[in-house]
């Protein structure tokens, strides 16, 4: 008798959590879905920042300016791709030769490189917390399959050229190019583009109005991996 009632129990605690889990799964489609059309009116990092202040009894105050992709100059998203990505237009989702490469050199140095591609970034700012821990990865990986399953590349890199972090809390590539540049991301010249990029490492540090050697460096760097691209006609085989 106990153990049939036990069994009962137990079948409808499982029942219970499989509806949790298809309602969450519907929820979380739903919201990539919605927002392939719709802009984000913020991200999971603002959300953070927000709360980490609060927390600190810190005043929070942010930039973030949402601009279309025919608004921003192809320069930016350029330099986003010849930084972060170079293999976005062909995978789909997952650089699996740079991940491979990554945990070689995670092998054999004590600095961590990642390889996390623009999708999964997007992915990460816009759902996620930051962190490292298995279960973060393992949700990041869920919503880079929905990204690329529901968005357009051009899409991907349209939001992540708009919710990334490029300064203290200044979010997205307007937002980012007024506070630096005084003029709109649609005037960015590809010098400029490649040294706001050349920051997103640790865009706390380094900062695109005083930049050091080391950046400058990454500034060369990123302009030299644009032209290797193919300039920006590049950005025209992406659908």
């Amino acid at each position: 008798m106990f153990n049939s009632r036990f069994s009962i129990l137990i079948r409808r605690i499982l029942r219970f959590f499989l509806k949790c889990l298809l309602v969450l799964l519907l929820a979380t489609v739903g919201i990539v879905a919605l927002f392939r059309f719709v802009n984000p009116p913020f991200s999971a990092l603002m959300i953070e920042r927000h709360a980490a202040a609060s927390w600190a009894g810190k005043k929070y105050s942010s930039r973030y300016e949402w601009v279309p992709f025919d608004r921003i100059a192809p320069a930016a998203g350029l330099a986003v791709i010849a930084s972060e990505d170079q293999n976005f237009a062909r995978h789909h989702g997952f650089d699996m030769q740079a991940i491979e490469k990554a945990i070689d050199h995670n092998d054999e140095n004590k600095r961590i490189r990642g390889a996390s591609t623009l999708t999964q970034q997007t992915a990460k700012n816009v759902f996620l917390w930051p962190g490292r821990t298995w279960l973060r990865k393992g949700i990041e990986a869920y919503f880079t399959v929905l990204l690329e399953s529901l968005w357009s590349k051009r899409r991907i890199l349209e939001v992540y050229l708009n919710i990334a972090e490029f300064g203290d809390n200044v979010y997205g590539v307007e937002a980012a190019s007024q506070q630096f540049f005084h003029k709109p991301a649609s005037r960015l010249t590809r010098e400029e583009a490649a040294l706001l990029v050349a920051t997103l490492p640790d865009p706390h540090r380094l900062k695109p109005y005083a930049p050091s050697a080391y950046l400058r460096e990454r500034q060369q760097w990123i302009l030299q991996q644009m032209d290797q691209l193919g300039g920006e006609n590049f950005l025209k085989a992406i659908p």
